[in-house]
């Protein structure tokens, strides 16, 4: 494990606002690399989008098994111990699913995957709001705008692997080196925030706590959807050029990127609610328009939408519920953010289950109700304003 020791007095808050986004990109490069190869695994293995939607489901196992372990994990040694752990674990995980040779293999690697990936989740953002706090102002989206960053260059990275015809393992192999030097370099300005007495590893969550996890599982479901399944949708729909089947997945990341660095400010201005509203309905628009009109530029257009929709919806749910009053930050972020990661990993099999039964098309229209239900959730919720 890489645990170099932590700086004594962090005085310098913008080291560790750098050091902490450091992670979230090495952590959206792990995520961006597997969802970049998916369409090349399913032709390996010779997979149909059925067939891949169940293979995907081990993604949400290996995530529920890892809510009870993260959560009394981050009591113990802190966040910034369990997210060097945690995301040294998720790359190496990665690469075993390039080296995963039939389905049961990549069952099993998923299952691996996927619970690291939520422990790093919850480590990363319990580090984000403790940064926030220091800067007394919204500074959480910024960091998941980084992991968007991080999606379009491991997206973009991925292409370039494929068109060169490199294997998954070799590309997963130099992205584990590249996350390892990250860590490296990065991991000794964490803040050491583990506690002499840290009280319960888990208490059961608020009603105002389920409402956010609720709203974030709708938006994941829809993120997750793009990160899965917008390629196969622009082959298949769209009927795009084989050179182009990728602009949806490019044009979605872009918007999601560039929304997730002006949602602080629009939240600031704004209010949660009124975000969380907004950021709902561009989602729901965006789907029904790549649905109703499935062709080359109006569906891009309506995954731009959705791009600028999903943005901003999880970083600020994930600030409100690190400002719990009734249980710890790193515990309330446990909560939340399984509930929603929950959704990003069971959406894209469901689809997939959708598409197999009915059609691709078809299957869209349920995540379109999901961006929805996170208009409808978020004003009945009681939300700061």
């Amino acid at each position: 494990m890489i645990d170099a020791p932590a700086l004594p007095v962090l005085n310098n808050k913008r080291t560790l606002r750098i050091a902490v986004g450091a992670m979230f990109f090495m952590a959206g490069l792990s995520f961006s690399s597997w969802a970049s190869r998916i369409a090349t695994v399913q032709q390996t293995m010779g997979l149909s989008d059925a067939a891949l939607g169940a293979v995907l489901f081990s993604l949400p196992v290996g995530l529920m098994a890892s809510l009870p372990f993260s959560g009394w994990v981050i009591t113990k040694i802190g966040s910034r111990r369990l997210l060097i752990s945690a995301l040294l674990v998720y790359a190496c995980a990665l690469v075993t699913l390039g080296l995963a040779q039939n389905t049961f293999q990549l069952i099993i690697c998923l299952v691996c995957f996927g619970f690291s990936s939520n422990a790093v989740n919850i480590a990363v953002n319990t580090q984000a709001v403790a940064a926030e706090e220091i800067y007394q102002r919204p500074i959480l989206a910024s960091f998941h705008g980084l992991w968007s960053l991080a999606g379009f260059v491991g997206g973009g990275f991925g292409t370039l692997m494929i068109a060169f015809k490199i294997a998954p393992v070799y590309h997963f192999l130099f992205m584990l080196l590249v996350i390892i030097t990250g860590l490296a370099i990065s991991a000794r300005y964490l803040k050491d925030d583990k506690v002499a007495s840290a009280g319960p590893a888990f208490v059961m969550p608020d009603k105002s706590l389920i409402k956010l996890g609720i709203i974030a599982f709708c938006s994941m479901i829809c993120e997750g959807a793009m990160f899965d399944w917008s390629v196969i949708y622009f082959k298949k729909i769209v009927l795009a050029p084989a050179e182009w089947v990728g602009i949806g997945f490019t044009a979605f990341m872009c918007t999601m990127f560039i929304g997730r660095f002006v949602a602080d400010g629009f939240a600031h201005r704004y209010g949660l609610k009124r975000t969380l509203q907004v950021s709902g309905a561009l989602t729901a628009t965006g789907l029904t328009i790549a649905v109703i009109f499935p062709n080359f530029y109006t569906a891009i257009f309506g995954f731009l939408l959705v791009g600028a929709g999903v943005s901003s919806v999880v970083p600020m749910v994930y600030s409100a519920a690190g400002k719990s009053k009734t249980m710890l930050p790193g515990v309330a972020l446990a909560a939340v953010s399984t509930i929603g990661f929950l959704g990003f990993f069971v959406g894209p099999p469901v689809i997939g289950f959708i598409a197999g039964v009915a059609t691709l098309r078809a299957s869209f229209v349920l995540i379109a109700l999901m961006g929805l239900s996170v208009v409808l959730v978020s004003t009945k919720a009681k939300l700061d304003s």
